[in-house]
């Protein structure tokens, strides 16, 4: 219900599929008095769609101050207001932030309405833990910029979710295989609720693999999940064992190379092989990034 006095409602929009809006978004869309919107036109085929016809406010990141002060005093008016982005949740990398802080300062009520976000639709359905992840937007445009980012993030334990354009998606990839290495999982997901959806798991050195070979394509709006930092194991092979399994290996697969190693040392076949295979892996992405 709407109050007698005006609130701000937090309407999340549909990312791609219209029929994502849910009943209650459309409701309060239709009683409320104004609407500030990030991009007019996206809102009013939104509008249009279901016959909702209400005054419009402009409301981006180039005029966000200086309209959170308008619509302040349209709030103190007793007037509804709702915030919607251009798709999404709004304020989730999108304006309305400083807006909804001076509602509260202001002690006007905020009410958010749930609905589609793209980093937790992708995430929802990556494949990577979700009990724990960070947020981190857009990557930096400018590659410096790009692997200081990447840098920092390297050693964080949780899942990590970027937005990611398709013109910057292959420099990209190549910063966060050099950052992170090629071991861990990731989540390209790109188009979420729309014709062309895609959802795909693999490791990071196979998506860039992939793309530089161009058989993974990426259009359209991308997000990056990438599994959280997982501290290894002390390596107890001894040089004795890895000269062993150096020789081994020029002759025979890496199978054959991890059994007969196990036997002559005593070691487990499997820690022998796992280990084959990170190395493996590390030299062609040393390789690859040349």
């Amino acid at each position: 219900m709407i109050n007698k006095n005006g609130n701000l409602f937090i309407i999340s929009t549909p990312i791609g599929n219209m029929n994502d809006i849910t009943y209650r978004s459309i409701k309060i869309l239709k009683k409320i008095d104004y609407i500030a919107s990030e991009n007019y036109k996206n809102t009013l085929k939104l509008l249009n769609k279901f016959n909702i016809h209400k005054s419009i406010i402009s409301f981006h990141q180039h005029n966000e101050l200086i309209n959170t002060k308008k619509i302040i005093k349209i709030l103190q008016k007793n007037k509804n207001v709702a915030l919607v982005s251009d798709a999404g949740t709004p304020t989730i990398n999108d304006p309305g932030f400083y807006l909804v802080r001076e509602c509260h300062l202001k002690k006007i009520q905020v009410i958010p309405l749930p609905g589609a976000c793209a980093a937790i639709s992708a995430l929802s359905a990556s494949g990577i833990p979700s009990n724990k992840f960070c947020f981190e937007g857009f990557l930096p445009k400018k590659e410096k910029k790009r692997c200081k980012i990447l840098k920092k993030l390297k050693f964080e334990k949780r899942t990590i979710i970027f937005y990611e354009t398709p013109h910057r998606i292959k420099k990209s990839l190549k910063n966060i295989l050099k950052e992170f290495g090629p071991n861990r999982n990731m989540t390209i997901a790109r188009e979420i609720t729309k014709y062309w959806e895609s959802i795909k798991y693999n490791t990071i050195y196979n998506f860039y693999y992939k793309y530089k070979n161009n058989s993974l394509i990426c259009k359209g709006e991308i997000v990056l999940i990438i599994s959280g930092y997982v501290k290894k194991k002390k390596n107890k092979l001894s040089k004795k064992i890895k000269k062993t399994l150096s020789i081994l290996k020029s002759f025979l697969s890496l199978k054959k190379t991890a059994l007969i190693t196990s036997k002559i040392h005593n070691i487990k076949k499997n820690n022998l092989y796992k280990y084959l295979i990170k190395k493996q892996n590390n030299d062609k992405t040393l390789k690859l990034l040349k």
